[in-house]
């Protein structure tokens, strides 16, 4: 059976194509909000890095209703490092909008996600956004698009889609590209004409999968997911079962359960086929977790999850400095909250050690784990990590592979030659290379993924911050040799204290500094770069030697230059693998791993021989 007053939909796309402001404009004119309420920008993108950062890093459910058909919508993440999200997001829905962008056309996460709805036979709509770009060329988009489903296989229904021509941000649609349209309609009528209503048997047993899984304080684990067949009430015993783990079998009871509608969770009582419903009171639910009646226990097949490609260690903090700074400092606080942040994010791996102060914590990339440092740091934790780490494999033969990507790079035409020699030197092959009408070039590289580790900030300097840099994982090869990481070495301090002005004044001649007077420091601690490849022990808290001639001027003529205050991104791009960074709620300080530089020494020959 067929449920016509429904329509379920993911938007997907390469990072900001503009999805979530999409999102927003189908919010905005389905009525969800007054005409009068002031509603902020991307709405979707709900914590405070994703405002920040304008990407989305969790998927968001919503509902929206036209024409008296309720549209539930998924808004997905478009970075690679989320594409975990995607993945298990997709089982939810019967159709997809793929938005891409006018000017840039198909990006290489656009391929990722469309490959992933292809997978699952799923019907696509192609919205063409940013039509108002003055340098938008829709037609060669709608060629270029095409061209690439041509290249995933698509089925011949999928080839046959429907393009809509959109700017998400004027807020309108139309299906002709010469022709701006007056308002989203055009988008709201292609969504009921060709995405498919939901189907299943209302008469069923009850099976629900489910996708996504929110974490709240007061209720624990919410379930979301889609009813496949049968209904599903509060107070129903129910069965928890899971394809991937035969074995599992567990009874409970649904507490609550909800729907969407706008923006908010609206309590149901029941729910039939096609409903994307949430529901709490069920501890230990895991996405792919199948609940249906006890009588029928049948698990609905559920794709596994990418697995994890970086790793670094996180520990807790044990510099001179450690607990004045955070609230949460012990080895118990850091455990809890790492597999905590195991409750929602699927793509995240956490190992303990033989340590107990330190965890192994794998990732999908540099800004996956990165989102996670800057969250924990927010709530007031302190700890250390270490330098991102490829995770290698070993074939039948004991042969190591590594993981590789495929990084598509947009520069002007006289950075390139820049690009290609780095990643040259960082064991990357280029394999494509072509000059577009407006100047830029194209490269496209298959790289090594630990040889774009710490090279992000490299490129926005090389680059003069004009460069497009997307990366995408590609399979496994065979070990393509060292890497050298950084060719510069570090300004370590020599002793504790508070830096001094004519400390750093001396210091500054050696290299790049980080920090400026009147800032705690340690022995071991990162205080700068120097311009050479080896490390220089410096004393910034030396102070002037009193005379008994006084001058008034003296101490006025030194001049600083500016330190450079960097990131946590440029930190973690920065430390080498002899270096950790320590990790509070006020500061990042880099130190050396093994602060006595008596002991360093003696590692670094014993490394050596």
């Amino acid at each position: 059976m067929k449920r016509e007053d429904v329509r379920n939909i993911a938007i997907i796309a390469h990072v900001d194509h503009g999805k979530t402001t999409l999102v927003d404009e189908l919010l905005k004119q389905s009525g969800v909000f007054r005409a009068n309420q002031e509603v902020a920008e991307r709405v979707m993108d709900s914590n405070d890095i994703e405002r920040e950062r304008g990407i989305t890093i969790l998927s968001k459910n919503t509902a929206v209703f036209y024409k008296d058909v309720k549209i539930n919508i998924v808004d997905t993440p478009g970075h690679a490092d989320f594409g975990g999200e995607v993945e298990r997001v997709l089982k939810m829905v019967n159709g997809v909008i793929l938005v891409v962008d006018a000017f840039e056309g198909p990006m290489p996460q656009t391929r990722f996600v469309l490959q992933k709805a292809l997978d699952l036979d799923l019907p696509v709509i192609v919205c063409v956004n940013k039509i108002d770009r003055p340098e938008a060329r829709p037609k060669e988009v709608i060629d270029e698009v095409l061209e690439l489903l041509m290249d995933l296989d698509a089925s011949d229904e999928q080839l046959d889609c429907p393009f809509v021509f959109a700017s998400a941000k004027g807020g309108y649609a139309s299906l002709d590209a010469d022709t701006p349209g007056e308002n989203m309609v055009p988008l709201f009528d292609t969504i009921l004409d060709y995405i498919p209503a939901p189907e299943g048997d209302p008469e069923a047993p009850t099976q629900v999968l489910i996708s996504t899984i929110d974490y709240n304080e007061y209720v624990g684990r919410i379930g979301i997911g889609k009813v496949d067949n049968g209904s599903v009430s509060v107070n129903q015993e129910v069965a928890i079962v899971n394809h991937h783990d035969p074995d599992k079998l567990r009874k409970v009871r649904i507490s609550k359960l909800y729907e969407f509608d706008g923006l908010n969770k609206v309590d149901v009582q029941s729910a039939t086929i096609g409903s994307i419903v949430a529901i709490s009171g069920v501890s230990d639910l895991h996405i792919g977790d199948t609940i249906c009646s006890p009588e029928h226990p049948q698990a609905i097949p559920f794709q596994k999850i990418s697995e994890p490609t970086i790793a670094m260690q996180f520990n807790v903090n044990d510099s001179p400095l450690a607990g004045t700074e955070g609230k949460y400092v012990t080895s118990r606080h850091l455990r809890d909250r790492l597999f905590r942040e195991l409750n929602t994010d699927v793509s995240l791996r956490v190992e303990e050690t033989d340590s107990t102060d330190s965890f192994k914590v794998s990732g999908r990339g540099e800004l996956h784990l990165s989102v996670l440092i800057e969250n924990m740091r927010r709530e007031g934790y302190e700890f250390s990590v270490s330098k991102a780490e490829v995770l290698y494999r070993y074939d039948e033969k004991g042969k190591k592979l590594e993981p590789m990507e495929l990084a598509y790079i947009d520069v002007d035409e006289e950075f390139s030659g820049n690009v290609i020699q780095k990643l040259g030197q960082r064991k990357g092959e280029l394999l494509n290379m072509q000059t577009n009408a407006s100047g830029t070039t194209r490269l496209e590289f298959s790289i090594p993924a630990r040889g774009l580790i710490g090279y992000r900030g490299e490129f926005m300097t090389d680059t003069r911050g004009t460069g497009v840099l997307n990366t995408i994982f590609n399979g496994y090869e065979p070990y393509k040799g060292d890497i050298q990481y950084r060719r510069q070495g570090s300004l370590i301090a020599y002793e504790t204290g508070e830096s001094i002005t004519y400390g750093l004044f001396n210091a500054q001649d050696r290299g790049t500094l980080f920090i400026g007077p009147g800032v705690k420091v340690y022995a071991g601690m990162v205080v700068g770069q120097t311009g050479k490849a080896e490390d220089i022990e410096i004393n910034i808290c030396k102070t002037k030697k009193l005379t008994n001639t006084r001058s008034s001027s003296a101490d006025e003529a030194l001049k600083l230059t500016p330190p450079r205050i960097l990131s946590l991104e440029q930190c973690l791009d920065f430390i080498d693998t002899d270096e950790l960074l320590e990790v509070t709620p006020e500061n990042l300080r880099i130190r050396k791993r093994i602060l006595d530089p008596t002991l360093r020494k003696r590692a670094m020959i014993s490394k050596k021989s």
